[in-house]
Parts: structure tokens; sequence; C-alpha cells
């Protein structure tokens, strides 16, 4: 997962190689304040990010685990792989998008800096703290999934298992950051091990190579049949609502993809590492989700009652579900358990981030000053310790309805305040791109510009937005009212919206127009870009590997 920080908006640059994993260290020297420095931000302090798009590491979480079984029940095999590829070509909308304007000006923190400078200072506020909101639910979200992932093998309360997760995670953000870095080092490689291992083993059960030597093949599109129907609702309707219902699944597990722009763009050649993150995020998408989604409806019929469809046993994923089916004793155990690491991984990582979003919001004056002080290692406590507590929300799988209510709904907040920031990144493309026709500059004499747009932006915005407004139909359908339902469904909107509404009276913003939009400030001059240092692979496998990792 590409991670990064909404942080100073000039930032020295230092990299420092562990391992596969890059952190580059964020010190601004042009930005400094008394203000800042009073507040224990001295120019030693440093903001690590932690760049796995360097490193190779695709950005996906838990929903691609667990969260895909949700999908699968609800849509059927070809439900889920249409919902996978759609959501996958929004996301390619979203990052062509924001490829182009990153490298044009490679800004850090340059998410809601765009928002704010091609549609209005505070929709650039509204997604700087939606993107905060997003990440520190996505804490509680896996750690719900650790309970999830647990009760594969115990059947106490899932208090206690979200507990042995939390303190862990909570104790090594609080340490130096560079405990944490070790930390992601090992995790995010069985992260990534695990997820082709997956994949190789689905393939290898699909063709009969388990011990029952059973050939799968496509029977399970046949029988029970490649759509499912929406509960209630028959035929060509009721197929096409199964199929739109897992959309959220979908967008929940391709979360956070869109931060490979954001840290290759504080990389050393922006001009180069961009367009080249741009352009793998197009492989990944087909590897890791289309891929992944077409094995797990070759290899479990969406009628399993052990999928996570909200009854049943959802101890464990579709992975591990289809491994048991082959007859395979140990390996179910192994795979749950790298699962199990993948989460907490994932959850840790999210603190990080998250802490580090508010970190940034603060020194940009857009959240309490207090927010700012750090400690002498340069962790921002404050800030990590109200992450952590959005954390507390997991607890919920306590409650009446258990892990995988708790589940659904924490699913269903990040997937929907993800969307909303895609829709809003690609709403900034096409005022960008508005711009660049107002004042007659030519995108051809760019160093890079996505391709199909400005259509694919509008493509990315519509369908974005219409998900999210259509995203609780369910509870409109009579007999299927749900309250909960209806909250996790919308309540994303008001959340984006108000801060909005309230920023734009507080300071008076007023739309960017496209003939006065800034098209000159930030942009990477030509002295400034250098030389790859890394050699580009020569061999077949080489570059193979080189773009889906």
């Amino acid at each position: 997962m590409g991670i990064s920080v909404f942080c100073l908006a000039t930032p020295n640059i230092v990299q420092a190689r562990s391992s596969h994993i890059t952190i580059i260290f964020e010190m601004s020297k042009n930005e400094k304040s008394d203000d800042l420095i009073q507040s224990g931000l001295s120019e030693d302090a440093v903001v690590p990010v932690i760049d796995q798009e360097q490193s190779g590491h695709p950005a996906y979480k838990t929903g691609l685990f667990v969260g895909s079984g949700a999908a699968l029940a609800k849509a059927g095999p070809l439900g889920i792989l249409l919902a996978f590829f759609f959501t996958g070509a929004i996301l390619w909308s979203t990052v062509q998008s924001l490829g182009e304007i990153a490298t044009l000006f490679p800004v850090a923190g340059s998410f809601p800096h765009y928002a704010g400078r091609f549609i209005d200072p505070a929709v650039g506020f509204a997604l700087g703290w939606n993107y905060f909101y997003t990440f520190a639910l996505s804490v509680a979200s896996e750690l719900t999934a650790v309970a999830l992932i647990i009760s594969y093998w115990s059947s106490l309360n899932p208090a206690i298992w979200i507990t042995v997760g939390f303190v862990p995670m909570i104790a090594l953000n609080f340490l130096p950051v560079k405990w944490y870095g070790e930390a992601e080092v090992i995790t995010a490689s069985i992260k990534i091990l695990t997820f082709i291992g997956l994949l190789l083993v689905g393939l290898i059960i699909d063709l009969g190579g388990g011990p029952d030597h059973d050939r799968i093949g496509f029977r399970y599109w046949k029988d029970p049949g490649p759509m499912n129907t929406f509960p209630g609702i028959d035929g060509s309707l009721g197929r096409f609502l199964a199929f739109f219902s897992a959309f959220i699944n979908a967008a929940f597990s391709y979360g956070g993809t869109e931060a490979v722009i954001l840290t290759a763009a504080e990389c050393r050649n922006p001009t180069v590492q961009i367009p080249r993150a741009a352009r793998r995020v197009l492989y990944r998408i087909l590897f890791f989700y289309i891929c992944g989604s077409l094995i797990i409806g070759m290899t479990v019929p969406y009628n399993n009652p052990r999928l996570l469809a909200g009854t049943g046993n959802a101890a464990s994923s579709p992975f591990v579900i289809a491994i048991e089916k082959a007859g395979i004793k140990v390996l179910p155990s192994i795979f749950n358990a790298c699962i199990l690491t993948s989460a907490w991984s994932a959850g840790n990582t999210y603190i990080y981030m998250s802490s580090r979003t508010l970190l940034g919001l603060s020194l940009s004056g857009q959240a309490p000053r207090f927010l700012s002080k750090v400690t002498k290692a340069g962790v921002p406590y404050y800030c990590v310790a109200i992450t952590s507590s959005f954390g507390l929300l997991s607890y919920l799988s306590a409650g009446k309805g258990g892990s995988i209510q708790a589940f659904t709904w924490l699913l269903s907040l990040c997937a929907l305040a993800g969307l909303i920031s895609w829709g809003t990144l690609c709403v900034a493309f096409i005022r960008y791109h508005q711009a660049m026709k107002a004042q007659g500059i030519d995108r051809n004499s760019l160093a890079w510009h996505g391709p199909l747009q400005p259509y694919a932006a509008y493509f990315g915005a519509a369908f974005c937005f219409t998900i999210v407004l259509f995203s609780g139909f369910s509870v409109f359908i009579k007999g299927h009212w749900d309250t909960s339902t209806f909250f996790a469904s919308y309540i994303s909107i008001p959340i984006f919206v108000v801060p909005i509404m309230g920023w734009k009276l507080y300071k008076k913003t007023k739309f960017v127009k496209p003939s006065e939009a800034d098209l000159i400030s930030g942009r990477l001059a030509e002295e400034d870009f250098v030389p790859e240092l890394e050699p580009a692979p020569t061999t077949r496998w080489g570059k193979i590997l080189d773009k889906i990792l």
C-alpha cells in the first residue's frame, strides 16, 4: 500500500532505504515558524512516510481476503468479477487524473491541495478531513477483521482478541518511527507473499491439483449459476441489484490504492516515477483484483453458507474455504494466520497514516494547533491518541450483531468515504483540464498527460457519486428498512458536505474560476529532475514483476 501524509507544502525529502521499504523523511525549511518550534516540531523533528510503492507492494487490505466473500455471496461469480472490473475502471480513471496533475505539480500532501487549488479551498479542507476520517475508521475495520479471522479457531468473545491486537498497535505507534518501519518490512512482505500464494493455490485447486483431484473449472458458474439475485427480487432487476450491491465491497478492497501517486510525487524524479506508478496500477488491478475475484468465483459457490454474507460461519475467507473444500488439512490455518498478520499490519498502518494526516491538517491551520506537538522522537502523540480512539469502534463486534455486523458497517463507511474522495479528485482534474483550456496551455506540451482525458475523469466522478447516492437502495425496498444500514450508507455524505459549508462560511472562500486557476506555482523545474538510480529490468520475468509488484 502506498502510504503518505498531508503535510508541509515545500518539503525537503531525504530518502533512506531499509530492505524493500523506503522511508521518506519530510522536513520543512521554508515554512518553519516560532509556533511550530514551540509546539515541539523543531528542524530535527521529521515526519516519516513509508513508501511501499517503491518497494513494489500494491495497496490492498483485508477486504480482498475477507470482504470479497460477502461480494461473492451477494452477486455470484460473474457479479463479483464485474463489480471488481468496474470499480477497477473507476480507480484507474482516478489514478490517471491524479497522475497528470501530480506530474505537473509534485506537491507533498497533494490530494487536498489539488482540490483546493482547482475547485475551492473549502473542498480541499473537507477532503483532508475526509481522508483522516477514512484512515481512522479503517483502524476499526481492520481490528474487526482480526476478531473475524480469529473466530476461525476460537469462540471466545471477540473483544478479547481485539484488545490483544489493539494494544500492540497503539504501543508501536507511540514508539520512534524506526520501529514502525521495521515492523512493516516484515508484515508487508508476509502480506504480498500470502496473496500471491492464495492466487496460485486457488488456481491449482480449480485445475484439479488438490488432494481430491477434483477439476472444478467453471462448474459453479453453471450451478448455482453466474449471478445471484437480490433477496425478494427475481429476474434481470434482481441480478442487477445484486451486482450493484457488490460495489461497496469492491471499493473497500481497492481503498488506498490511489496513494501510490502521492508517494511517487515525493520521490526524486516525479516526471518519471508518477507516470510509471500510474501505468502500473492497471497491471495491479488486473493481476491482484480481477484475477483474485475470478479465482474466488471459480473455487467457491456463492451459496456456500460459510461466506461472509451475514449468516453462518464467517470465520474464514473464501480462499480458505476453497482450500478446506479441496481437502488440504494444514494450509487453511497457515493462510488464516498470514491473513491475520495482514489485518494487524493494515490496522497498524492506518493508525500511522491517520495520525500523520491529522498532523498535516494541524500544521496547515485546518485543525487545532496543539495537535502539532510531537515527542523528541518526532511522534505526534496527540494525533496518535485521537486516531487510536477510533479503534474503539471495533468493540461493536461484541454487540448483538457480532463481528460480521460490525465489519459490514465499518466496511461500508470506509468504502463510501473513499468513493467520495475518488470522485472529488476526478472533479479536481476536470476543473484543472478546464483551466488548461481557458488559459491556452496545450496538454501535449506536458512531460506526461493521462490517457482518455477528460472522459476518464468524467466517468470516474459520475460513477463514484452514483454509487454513493444509491449505495443504500436496499433500505427503500418494501420490507427491507434498516436504520443502521441507512446510517452506514449515507452518513459519509454530510460528513463531507458539512465541513465544506462550514469552512466556506468561516473563510469566505470562493470557487476557483478556470481562467484564474494557478497553473504556475509549484511546477517542477527541469533543472530539478534527478536521473533514475535503479536500472530497469531486462529479463522477461523481471519486466512482468516490475509491472505488477
